[in-house]
């Protein structure tokens, strides 16, 4: 039975979807100023895992991931490039969907974008409005008046008196409470512009994702997930403007995925350790990322270091060597235990790392079988794959990982060039050579398998 750790009650609890079969899950997805760093990575790739899951176990899953695509950091952007906004969004959703795809991240079902949910959002707006939840400040913007809210807090755990003007807001002398929030902004000179009952303006950040999420999914749906920096404020003003306005619980389990270090200091562009997926890519093949990405459970921190990337590769080249050689036949039936050991360590709140020790055990067995038994050697491999791919790696020829450093095909062909010197040199007893070549490849960092017939296959390192 899968149990999910749940940040409103902070504890792990038995998942129990509102409708039996189904599950509506909604993920905060990114703000599409600039292009995809390592976290947005992390959030991508757990929550893809996921959806994978509910899918595997059978559930009808209503995967929704939204785009923020109006906020005053891409009008800022916009404007220091020179360029309309749309444009700008365009194109980095356009980048977005390039670095899904590099990390085999599925699609959502539902990709809503805030600038196309505007009625939706006026409409929440003047709920809360009626109900005296928000008001018009004295510089014409609609503010959210926390203190009506009962609950606020529950998620983050603070306390509304506890809290002090000028931690995480700024003072503004046009609201009732310095910890009031933004619904709708008022329009400036040359900025993005949408009609509303209160004039020219566009929405707060908080209030699109939760007219976003209760259009696609329901005023009250079954998780609702993103990074730990959002919970608060974001969530915690999600939760006080959905249940103000529709007067139903909103989420039923909040998920949050840990933050990203990078050699154990938070990740920062003014720190000078700030990554996109791009540059990552530039030295690591994507599925290294995302096996790195699953090598730590979700809630935990994730640190980012060559070195923990370099062990990643070293992982998933034991596991595809296991694979090579072993023929997976689809129909295979599956090696129960393994299954069954891998499905409890994922209904342990997606324990992805000890899911993938499941798959090493499962590769050492291989690697015996393929020596004596090719029956049950298709059967585990045929099992590998499958399990592997819930987490959506191991989809790979294996040579082709096993081979593929990123270089030009040419080096390839290098490579085999050596393989036959050092044959016709080992045919010639010139075994002075026959090392020397063998040495040579191993300082390029590619790795010679032999056999009494010869040379059979070589790897990366």
């Amino acid at each position: 039975m899968l149990k999910i750790y749940n940040t409103l009650t902070r504890k792990k609890e038995l998942f129990q979807p509102r409708v039996a079969g189904k599950v509506g899950l909604y993920v905060c997805g990114m703000t599409v100023y600039d292009y995809c760093h390592i976290g947005h990575a992390r959030v991508m790739v757990v929550f893809d895992t996921v959806a994978r899951y509910f899918r595997h176990q059978g559930y009808e899953l209503t995967y929704v991931r939204n785009i923020t695509d109006i906020d005053d950091k891409i009008i800022q952007r916009a404007i220091e490039n020179g360029e309309d906004y749309g444009t700008l969004t365009e194109r980095f959703i356009d980048a977005m969907h390039e670095d899904e795809r590099a990390l085999a991240v599925l699609p959502p079902d539902l990709e809503p974008r805030a600038t196309q949910s505007i009625d939706a959002i006026i409409a929440m707006i003047k709920t809360l409005v009626a109900k005296d939840l928000a008001y018009v400040g004295s510089n014409g913007d609609v503010f959210y008046a926390v203190n009506q809210f009962k609950g606020y807090g529950q998620l983050s755990g603070k306390n509304l008196d506890d809290l002090q003007a000028g931690e995480r807001v700024g003072v503004d002398m046009a609201k009732r409470n310095p910890m009031d929030f933004v619904l709708w902004k008022m329009a400036k000179a040359n900025e993005p512009a949408w009609e509303s009952p209160w004039g020219l303006g566009r929405p707060g950040w908080h209030i699109e994702c939760s007219a976003m999420s209760t259009c696609c999914l329901g005023n009250h749906f079954d998780i609702h997930g993103g990074g730990m920096d959002l919970q608060f404020p974001h969530h915690e003003n999600e939760i006080a403007q959905s249940e103000g306005a529709t007067g139903e619980k909103f989420v039923n389990v909040w998920m949050h995925n840990g933050f990203v270090r990078v050699d154990d200091e938070k990740m920062s562009k003014s720190l000078g350790n700030f990554f996109t997926v791009r540059e990552v890519l530039k030295q690591y093949r994507p599925e290294i990322i995302r096996f790195f990405i699953l090598s730590s459970h979700y809630r935990s921190p994730l640190n980012y270091s060559d070195e923990s990337l370099n062990d990643a590769k070293a992982a998933l080249t034991r596991l595809y060597t296991a694979l090579r050689g072993a023929k997976s036949v689809a129909d295979a039936l599956v090696e129960e235990d393994y299954k069954v050991r891998f499905e409890q360590a994922m209904d342990d709140d997606f324990n992805t790392p000890v899911a993938l020790s499941v798959l090493f055990d499962l590769a050492r067995e291989l690697n015996k079988a393929k020596e004596t038994d090719q029956q049950k050697a298709s059967t585990l491999a045929a099992t590998l794959k499958q399990l592997s791919g819930l987490l959506g790696i191991l989809q790979d020829e294996p040579d082709t990982f096993l081979k593929d450093s990123g270089e030009a095909e040419s080096g390839e062909e290098k490579i085999e060039q050596q393989i036959q010197a050092r044959i016709a040199a080992k045919q010639d007893k010139d075994w002075a050579l026959a090392d020397k070549i063998r040495n040579d490849l191993k300082g390029q960092g590619v790795i010679l398998e032999d056999s009494p017939d010869g040379t059979t296959s070589w790897r990366r390192e």
